[in-house]
């Protein structure tokens, strides 16, 4: 009989994975997927070389109240934080001097905001739209605006832009825009313009906005309509009170918008917040080819957008923000309980999301950002903790092959890190598509934790996975033991700390390839 030789000399081979800059990819099929990208990317920021734990929030103003509304206004060197709770008006400029407008009520605490010229507009649909203002000598007003017309209700006015240097506004469950008479104007009579004859999928008018544009012979400034059926209305002129100087462009079909709050002007473009993704109007609509372009910059995460469109569309809190000294853009999105917000790098494109922050509104005030919750107002990107709770972050990298199609055991991995205070981690690999579930242990302490080189990896409890420590300031670079055996694997990167900047660059993989019978 003969014998069966297995070949037992392989070679521990050594190959790099980097940080998933890519960010979150939603879209690809696992085994065409990017080894840059990630299956699950939470907490985590796509930066240009690297991956960073976002950071934290703080309590700016805590009175027990729920604030839907948060607005900046800006005149001169003058700042005013505005925010709207429990029908009161708060001026939250300073978090040690907050004051109430005792003269203002809302019966809808969600509003609406457009600040033009020195005047500050609150919306809502259900109000008479108010208005805040500070006079030449810094003295404060608020009231109710001062539009009126025939057959008006300026209660139910719920949003409002202004374009070519008319004030538009929207009249809630109509087709109906109503504009400023007369151009420049901030009160007196507003004229109708009615768009029932000409919306051809009906529905209601949810936004007005202005879109800038190289129509071939220069920036040109559009006035767009966005009805609530995905129907996109694009009008030129500068008066709209002229046929000869007002003409429809043209009428394209996007999936449905998501809220009154559903539009960002970033750079001249308008995002648009739809049921299936965050749609630059630029890249979706075109001049010279409108209507035939699906392209979104969310196009990676459409299957994230898809799930929570599908059971959130209609609840409030969808909204679209700027953060500038962040470097992204924030999408917030309503949960069934809470709140998650889809996060895109602006200078690479790549996403990730956040969790575990409950926000019901965001604004930038003095180059800061702050969003409103439950209880008060809090400040984010502020510190390295939520309020003082950890910071959970997970990041799951795409299969990868390691440069070779056969079987493998991976034997050791050196995830390359640094941060700015001692943390747990738990790196572990997933794989051939199989997704294990290890949390996360939190510590920020040595108290329960074990260094792999201190003790034997075939006695720790979860033998795919070991508690990390670096050293202040310093990039860690430790081999690891590791224990699975497949084709493909997935890095999966795991934190749960408090008062620390962890960042990612790359990890170190030592595998066995498989010659022979296993």
């Amino acid at each position: 009989m003969l014998k069966s030789y297995i070949n037992r000399s392989g070679k521990s081979l050594n190959y790099t994975i980097p940080a998933p800059t890519g960010g979150l990819n939603c879209r690809d099929a696992y085994n065409i997927m990017s080894p840059e990208d990630a299956v699950v990317m939470d907490n985590y920021l796509p930066l240009d070389n690297k991956i960073a734990l976002r950071k934290g929030y703080v309590d700016y103003f805590k009175n027990g109240q729920r604030f839907l509304t948060l607005a900046a206004y800006k005149k001169g060197n003058q700042q005013r934080l505005i925010g709207i709770s429990s029908g009161k008006a708060y001026n939250l400029s300073s978090s040690s001097d907050v004051s109430v407008y005792d003269n203002i009520v809302f019966n809808n605490d969600r509003c609406q905001t457009l600040q033009y010229k020195d005047y500050l507009y609150f919306m809502n649909g259900v109000d008479i739209p108010k208005v805040y203002h500070l006079d030449d000598n810094d003295e404060e007003s608020f009231t109710d605006w001062g539009f009126s017309a025939e057959g008006l209700i300026s209660s139910k006015i719920i949003s409002g832009c202004v374009s070519k240097q008319f004030f538009w506004t929207v009249e809630r469950g109509s087709l109906k825009a109503w504009y400023a008479a007369s151009a420049g104007n901030i009160s007196g009579t507003l004229n109708c313009f009615d768009l029932n004859g000409i919306a051809r999928f009906g529905g209601h008018l949810v936004a007005v906005c202005c879109w800038t544009v190289d129509g071939g012979k220069g920036i040109d400034d559009l006035t767009v309509f966005i009805t609530s059926e995905g129907e996109v209305l694009i009008y030129s002129g500068n008066n709209p009170n002229s046929a000869d100087d007002w003409s429809l462009k043209g009428s394209y079909k996007i999936s449905p918008p998501l809220g009154y709050r559903c539009t960002l002007q970033y750079q001249g473009d308008i995002v648009i917040i739809t049921e299936d993704g965050y749609l630059p109007l630029s890249k979706v609509l075109p001049l010279n080819e409108a209507g035939t372009s699906t392209y979104a910059f969310s196009d990676k995460i459409r299957g994230l957008i898809l799930s929570r469109s599908a059971t959130g569309k209609n609840k409030d809190g969808w909204q679209g923000i700027i953060y500038t000294l962040g470097g992204y853009a924030l999408f917030n999105v309503p949960l069934s309980q809470g709140y998650e917000q889809h996060v895109i790098n602006l200078t690479t494109g790549a996403w990730c999301r956040f969790t575990d922050i409950k926000s019901h509104c965001w604004v930038i005030f003095d180059d800061k950002i702050y969003f409103g919750s439950d209880y008060g107002v809090c400040q984010f990107d502020k510190g390295y903790s939520d309020n003082g709770s950890n910071i959970r972050g997970e990041v799951r990298q795409a299969y990868n092959n390691l440069g070779n199609d056969n079987l493998k055991k991976i034997q050791l991995l050196n995830p390359r890190t640094a941060s700015s205070g001692k943390y747990s981690l738990i790196i572990y690999t997933d794989t051939d598509y199989q997704h294990n579930n290890q949390n996360a242990v939190a510590d920020i302490g040595f108290s329960g934790t074990t260094k792999w080189n201190n003790a034997k990896w075939s006695q720790i409890a979860h033998q795919n996975q070991t508690l990390w420590q670096t050293s202040r300031g310093i990039i860690r670079s430790n081999w690891i033991a590791n224990s699975a055996t497949g084709y493909k694997i997935s890095l999966v990167f795991k934190t749960d700390t408090r008062g620390n900047l962890i960042e990612w660059y790359d990890t170190g993989v030592r595998y066995e390839l498989a010659t022979g019978i296993l």
